[in-house]
C-alpha cells in the first residue's frame, strides 16, 4: 500500500487511530451524559436529547474538542471524569509494532491529535506511547483543528517537513481531506477505529483495518 522509499515524515492521529475510538464514543455518548443527568435532576434518556445536538453541532471546530470549554459549558469537571475511566483506555492492534518499526527506521514521526492537551496527558500516562515521538502537536496549541484550512501550514511552520514525502493515518475523513488539499501526498484512512462497532465502508481513501498492512517494506 505505501512505498516507504517515498516517505520521510510519518504523522499519526491519536484516537480512533492508534488508541480505540470506544474509550471516547462511551465517554462522550455514556458516561458524559450519565453525569449531566445526576447533576441536573434529568433521565437519562433526556439528557442525551439535550447534549447530542449540542455535541453535533461543534463536530469540526475546536471546541468540540477542547476540555475547558464542555467543562464551563456543562458544569463539569471533564478531564477529572476522563481520569475516572481511564482503565477504559486502550491501543488498538498492532500499533506499538508499527511504531516500534517507524522509529527503528529513522524516518520523523510525530503524533498529530485534536486532542486537548488534559486529555491526551491522562492517555500517554495510561499507554505510554509519547516514547515514540519525535514530537506530539495538539491542535489546541496551534489554534486551529485539523479539519480547518490553516491548520497544516501552521504545523509546517512549527516542524518542517516534505508534503510530497509525508504520510498521514487518520480515523477522520474530514481531516484526511483537508490534509490532502494542503498537499500531503499519503493519506491512509482507519476503516475500524472502534473495536466495538463494525468496519466502515470508506470511499476516497486507502484504508487500513490494523496497522499490520502498512508494515510491508518498513
Amino acid at each position: 500500500m505505501i512505498d516507504w522509499n517515498k516517505i520521510d515524515t510519518v504523522m499519526l492521529d491519536m484516537d480512533g487511530t492508534l488508541l480505540d475510538l470506544n474509550f471516547d464514543n462511551h465517554f462522550w455518548k455514556e458516561f458524559v451524559p450519565l453525569k449531566y443527568a445526576q447533576q441536573q435532576g434529568l433521565s437519562l434518556a433526556e439528557s442525551k436529547r439535550q447534549l447530542i445536538p449540542r455535541f453535533k453541532s461543534m463536530e469540526g471546530k475546536l471546541e468540540w474538542y477542547c476540555l475547558d470549554y464542555w467543562s464551563d459549558a456543562l458544569q463539569l469537571d471533564i478531564a477529572g471524569l476522563k481520569a475516572e475511566i481511564a482503565g477504559l483506555i486502550t491501543v488498538l492492534p498492532h500499533v506499538t509494532d508499527f511504531l516500534e518499526k517507524t522509529r527503528s527506521s529513522s524516518r520523523a514521526l510525530f503524533l498529530v491529535t485534536n486532542a486537548h492537551r488534559g486529555g491526551l496527558d491522562i492517555k500517554m500516562a495510561k499507554t505510554c506511547l509519547h516514547v515514540f515521538f519525535d514530537a506530539i502537536i495538539c491542535s489546541h496549541e496551534l489554534g486551529a483543528a485539523k479539519e480547518q484550512p490553516g491548520f497544516w501550514a501552521l504545523l509546517q511552520q512549527q516542524q518542517a517537513f516534505d508534503k510530497q514525502r509525508t504520510l498521514l493515518v487518520d480515523d477522520n475523513l474530514a481531516v484526511l481531506e483537508s490534509a490532502r488539499r494542503f498537499g500531503i501526498a499519503h493519506v491512509v484512512a482507519v476503516a475500524k477505529p472502534d473495536s466495538q462497532l463494525p468496519k466502515r465502508e470508506i470511499n476516497g481513501f486507502p484504508a487500513i483495518e490494523d496497522f499490520r498492512e502498512l508494515m510491508g517494506g518498513l
